[in-house]
Formats: structure tokens, C-alpha cells, sequence
């Protein structure tokens, strides 16, 4: 039986009135969820608070924690997820406050032994296993999808105009398409980086990699992924959880 420990920050950042981004860690630790909310502030607050609030609320209707087939748990995460977008699209359509709001979401969902990570948008989960960086999920941004058909470089992708376009997203129909969920067995020594792209665009894999290997406390780790990411220029909110496994 693994045991974790987990530490978050969510900060408004330099250049943002509020926060936009929501997080929630589950007090049994069966999941943890960010979100980074879009549509203007209280838009995107309302769209990432309504994530965190009702997929945690179908999974736990949907999910035996103590144990279930893989196919079973990740059907019951997307239809989680599929739940928040058709909210959040019904009350974009009937509130004008509330008019083309969306938000990312990142997930890791802990069943039994067994941790399940994905997401919709380009919020990011990393893992670290054996002082190597893996990142977990996929962009849903257009950046992305030109780096995947190979017409642009990873190094102009990097600045690319369009790294913070999304085609998919929670507030659209394509938000229901899957959350792409990958299955762990956790190790005693994984760390994992769950943050909104207010993290990745101001810290690159390569400070990622070390500030996750920097220490042993959760908290203080976030804080400074935080930090650095404050200071390498990241000019929206940021979000991020570190999760440390142990044994019992």
C-alpha cells in the first residue's frame, strides 16, 4: 500500500486581476483535479470552479475506488468529464454572463493501487520516475497539432503564436471527446506534476526536472515551481499540485 503526500499552490499571478484557475485534492486522496479557467474572469472563474466541483461529483457515483477494470474506470472519468462540459455548455448558453466560457482540466485519479492521468486542453501532468521527466498528457492546442503533422520544430513551438489556442476544452462539444487517461502503477519514489500553463509557460522540463528532484517536501516544492515560474514570465494564473508516493 503506497501513501502520498501532496502539496499545491494556485496564485494569481503578476499580470491577471483574478484567478481564474480552480484545484481540488480529494481529502482520501482519490483524486486530484486543476483547472484553468477561459472567457474573462468571471467566466472562466465559474467554468474551472463548475469542473472541480462536478466531476469529482459523478466520479464518486461512477467509481469504486477499492477496485474495477481499466476500460471500466476510464469510461467512468470521460463520462465524469462528458457531465461537466454538458453543464458548462448549458449554462454558457442560458447566462450571457457566462457566454463562451471554458476551462482545461488535469486529472490523476487513484484506484487502488492504481493512478489514472489525462486531461482536456494543455493543463500538464509530469511524472518523475528514476530522475526522468515524462510528461503525461497531450496539448489540445493547434501548436501541438502542427508539431504532431510535423510542420513546425520544437523549437518554434515554443513561441509559436498560436501555443495558447485550444481545440479542445471543457465548454465545447469536443470536450466530451476523452480524456486520453494513462494508466500507472505507481512507485515508491514517483513524483507527479499536475499545473495549469501558467506553470509551463514560464518554466521550462528541464527546471521542472530538477525543482521536482530539488526536495523532499511536497509544498515547498510547488512554491517554488511557482516562484520560477513568476520569474521566467508566465503572465497568466498559475496552478500547481507535486505529489510525492511512499510506502506505508
Amino acid at each position: 500500500m503506497v501513501t502520498l503526500r501532496i502539496g499545491k499552490v494556485s496564485i494569481t499571478g503578476n499580470f491577471r486581476e483574478n484567478n481564474e484557475d480552480s484545484c481540488v485534492i480529494d481529502e482520501h486522496q482519490r483524486y486530484v483535479i486543476v483547472a484553468d479557467g477561459m472567457g474573462g474572469q468571471s467566466a472562466g472563474e465559474k467554468a474551472s470552479a463548475l469542473a472541480v466541483e462536478l466531476i469529482p461529483q459523478r466520479l464518486l457515483q461512477l467509481v469504486d475506488f477499492r477496485q474495477g477494470s481499466s476500460r471500466e474506470i476510464v469510461e467512468a472519468i470521460d463520462k465524469s468529464i462528458d457531465f461537466a462540459n454538458s453543464e458548462i455548455m448549458a449554462l454558457s448558453e442560458v447566462n450571457p454572463g457566462y457566454r463562451n466560457m471554458g476551462t482545461t482540466i488535469v486529472f490523476l485519479v487513484r484506484v487502488a493501487e492504481r493512478f489514472y492521468v489525462g486531461g482536456v486542453g494543455d493543463s500538464r501532468a509530469y511524472e518523475l520516475r528514476d530522475g526522468k521527466l515524462r510528461q503525461l498528457t497531450i496539448d489540445h492546442s493547434l501548436t501541438q497539432a502542427l508539431l504532431d503533422a510535423g510542420t513546425i520544430s520544437p523549437e518554434e513551438a515554443k513561441t509559436h503564436r498560436y501555443r495558447n489556442v485550444l481545440y479542445r476544452y471543457l465548454g465545447t462539444r469536443d470536450g466530451s471527446s476523452g480524456s486520453n487517461a494513462t494508466e500507472i502503477m505507481p512507485r515508491v519514489g514517483d513524483r507527479f506534476l499536475l499545473c495549469s500553463d501558467g506553470v509551463t509557460d514560464g518554466v521550462p522540463d528541464a527546471e521542472i526536472l530538477r525543482l521536482l528532484q530539488s526536495q523532499d517536501d511536497p509544498q515547498k516544492i510547488a512554491e517554488d515551481v511557482v516562484q520560477s515560474a513568476q520569474k521566467g514570465g508566465s503572465k497568466d494564473n498559475i496552478t500547481c499540485v507535486v505529489v510525492i508516493v511512499e510506502k506505508q
